[in-house]
Formats: structure tokens, sequence, C-alpha cells
């Protein structure tokens, strides 16, 4: 789900401390011109960590990094700022009748309401690639503060040489987007949980050397529900878009590390392209890298586009749960890459359309043959048929009003 771009879950920072029970380092001589802050002692911590973390990050300190503190009501200005940004009114409409007609979301939904409240009860701090400046709580305890700290500084470095504002720019289309999403979020999250670690145990941490640490890190979240109700009442679709970075992205950038000499940082090359590389790194390193495909859907005309984007493997794999249950989860194994307009007649009637493209035959037909099992449980009328898209193994669903629709779809450049 593409909407505003990733606001820290800071809540995942404050439940590893706490499971970690974090210690902070012994105290160094500070190299107090990499800061600027008004804070003098925010300032010296900060310098203490940025080399150390760089470093750790296998990414260079081009420039200082500014960082201050704010009060809980001026962070939260600073998110309904950003959502009126990133995701205004009739665009978040729009969204929200996308998933309600794919039976991912009530159409009722306030989404904008609903990401407000979730990020709001969490925030505690968070880099803004806007300002290139870090802003931290100002009435937390430094030992709940520090793994946000670290966390956050971790995204400062990012950006002096990989500019998170363009990686994850709505341009680049939803799987894009999220995907990018995981690499930083993940990056940030190991160099945060090595850090953390090696300053308990006194000694080097590696933690790629894990089967898949997002297998590790998910029971740290089963208290969640209690601690963020929101973030626990929202949809499936919600919950999964805003842990996936976290968890996927951490077990992404570990494979990266196992894989790669010298643990780079998940950038450039090793910038993951889609979901689907996320979830299977080695559809990125290993020998022949699977690449998503773009598709452009021309619409018919008369018929007004309101909405496009696409769904990703990952939400493929949410839409296949939540009409199916989770075992039918596999069924979205094959995908290749997808494009859904939402559209409108001229009578004002709506309906949403989705093409996606298969790796094989064999799995496009697996996909169409179990999702057809829950047409009638869509929120309208339905169809699923399967045809050749962009002179591929290709599927259409169509949901709601518009009548069945002959499209132009065909394969377009990278986002």
């Amino acid at each position: 789900m593409a909407g505003i771009r990733q606001v820290e879950m800071s809540f995942m920072a404050v439940v590893l401390a706490l499971a970690l029970a974090l210690s902070a380092c012994g105290p160094r001589a500070p190299d107090t011109t990499l800061v600027i802050s008004s804070d003098p002692v925010l300032g010296n911590r900060v310098a203490e960590l940025l080399p150390v973390l760089a470093e750790k990050a296998g990414m260079e300190l081009v420039r200082p990094v500014r960082v201050e503190q704010r009060s809980r009501q001026e962070l939260e200005g600073y998110l309904r700022y950003k959502l009126d940004k990133e995701l205004p009114p009739e665009r978040a409409r729009h969204m929200s009748r996308s998933y309600a007609l794919l039976g991912l979301m009530d159409p009722e939904t306030d989404l904008r309401g609903l990401l407000l409240s979730v990020y709001s009860e969490q925030v505690a701090g968070f880099y803004d690639p806007d300002s290139s400046a870090l802003f931290v709580l100002d009435d937390m305890p430094m030992e709940l503060l520090e793994p946000i700290l670290i966390h956050e500084l971790v995204h400062a470095v990012q950006d002096q040489t990989a500019n998170l504002d363009s990686l994850t720019s709505p341009e680049r289309g939803n799987d894009r987007q999220a995907a990018a999403q995981a690499a930083i979020e993940g990056h940030a999250t190991l160099v945060m949980l090595e850090y953390m670690a090696e300053q308990i145990q006194g000694r080097p941490v590696d933690l790629s050397v894990l089967p898949d640490i997002s297998q590790v890190l998910g029971p740290a979240l089963e208290g969640v529900g209690a601690q963020y109700p929101a973030l626990a009442s929202a949809p499936t679709i919600v919950q999964e878009s805003l842990l996936f970075p976290y968890l996927k992205g951490a077990s992404f950038v570990a494979a990266l590390w196992e894989a790669r000499p010298g643990r780079p940082a998940p950038f450039q090359q090793f910038l993951p392209q889609s979901t689907k590389q996320v979830l299977d790194p080695q559809h990125l390193l290993g020998p022949d890298p699977d690449w998503p495909t773009e598709l452009e859907i021309v619409p018919p005309a008369g018929l007004e586009v309101l909405y496009e984007n696409t769904l990703g493997q990952k939400e493929t794999k949410v839409l296949l749960e939540e009409q199916l249950g989770v075992g039918w989860r596999v069924l979205a194994r094959g995908w290749s890459g997808d494009r859904f307009l939402l559209l409108r007649d001229p009578g004002g009637e709506d309906g949403l359309v989705w093409a996606s493209v298969w790796d094989s035959k064999e799995e496009r037909d697996r996909f169409v043959e179990g999702l057809r099992l829950a047409l009638q449980r869509f929120p309208a009328p339905g169809t699923l048929r399967k045809e050749e898209v962009a002179g591929r193994p290709g599927a259409i669903l169509q949901v709601g009003s518009l009548p069945e629709l002959s499209l132009e779809i065909r394969e377009g450049p990278p986002r």
C-alpha cells in the first residue's frame, strides 16, 4: 500500500530495546563537527554514535547530521503536514476505494484518519529526508530513546549517498516503493540490533548468520496490540504494509550480507526492485535476477482513470489470504508484474481492473483457479479470466459496476 512514505515504526525499536535490556556504551571523545544540534547533550551522544554506525552500515559520512528534540505536539503536527502533502484527501479516497473493491478494506475506512492514528500513537522520532534532519521526542528517557536514535542515525547516513526521498517516491509505484522501504528499514534495523547486541555482549555480532532474522523479530511484536490499539485494529493490508519493511527487510539485508563479501549496503545494484525480490533474495542475488515486468493499461474511451498503481507480490499474497485463507498465499509465488486502474464511467459508476503477468502458464493457472473460488466474496460483482498480457501468461480481474472491458495492455518502461 503506497501513500505517505514510511514514518518510523518506533514501537519496534522500543520493544526490542526492552527485550535486549539495552545498556549505553562507554564514553568516548566525540567529533562534534559531525553534528548540528541546539542540545549539547544530544549532540555529543550523536557524535559518539555516528562514526561507528556509518562504519557498520558500510556507508560514508559526507556532511554533518542535524538532530533536534521536539515536543509530542510538534512531532504530531509534522506527521499531519506530511500526510497532507503525500496523501491528500482525494488520493486517499481513491486508494481506499481501490482496496475496498478488492475486499482488503472496509468501504467506509477513513485511510488518512487511520494512518494518522497509527503514526501518532507510535511517534517517538524520525529522520526527515526533506530537511535532512533527525527529530526525537523531548520527554522520552534516554534508555528508551537510544535504540530509536541509533536506528534513525542509520537513515541519516543512508540519505547522504542513497537519496532516500527519490528511492521512496510514490512515482516509482507501490511495489517498488515498498521494496525500497524494505531495504532502507531492514538495513537500519539490522545495524541497530547488531550495535545494541555488541554493547551488551562486548564482542562483535553478525546477525546475518541467522537463518531468517524475521523469525527472531516476529515474537517481539506479539504484544504490540495492547500497546498500540490503532495498529492492532487496522486492516491486514495496512498492518502488513507497515511491518513488512522491518521484518522482511531485515531478512533481505541479512541474506545480502551472507551472499556478498564486505556486507554491502542494500542500494545501487543491491536495491530490490520488487517485494518478490525482498521475500526471496535469490530473485535479485542469484545468477539470473528476476526483474518485475512493468505494465501499462490503456483505458477504453469514455472512462476516467481515478487512480492507478501496483499490488506486487506482497499485496497479492495478502489478497489471497484475505479472500481464501493464509494457506493460499503460496499461489502468488509466480507473480511477475501487475497494474490496476480505478475507473469511472460517465454515469458515475466505478470499478477496478487489475492485470497481472506470471512466470509460467502453470503458475498463472493455479492462481486464477484459486482466486476464482473467492469471486463471490468480493464486495461487488467480479470476473477473472486468463489472457495473454504483454506477451506473457496473464490474468485480468475486474470488480465493480463497469461492463467487461476490452483492454490494451503493454509492457511499460522501468520506473
